[in-house]
């Protein structure tokens, strides 16, 4: 997901948006450490989405 796009997002549904990432990120790790994954670049991936997401929300929380 691209920044502009998580700027267009709500802050309430971006905080949720970021728990749901997050509890898919653990899912991914948890399910990689059993068995590989396929693709083993979209925890690489998720990890930095969540991170664009969590800086925007904060962002935001300095701007109020």
């Amino acid at each position: 997901m691209k920044i502009a796009e998580i700027r267009e997002i709500a802050t309430n549904e971006l905080a949720e948006r970021i728990q749901t990432e997050v509890a898919n990120y653990n899912q991914m790790v948890l399910n990689h450490s059993i068995s590989p994954l396929e693709n083993p670049a979209q925890i690489k991936k998720l990890r930095r989405t969540i991170a664009r997401m969590k800086a925007e929300l904060r962002q935001r929380e300095l701007n109020k």
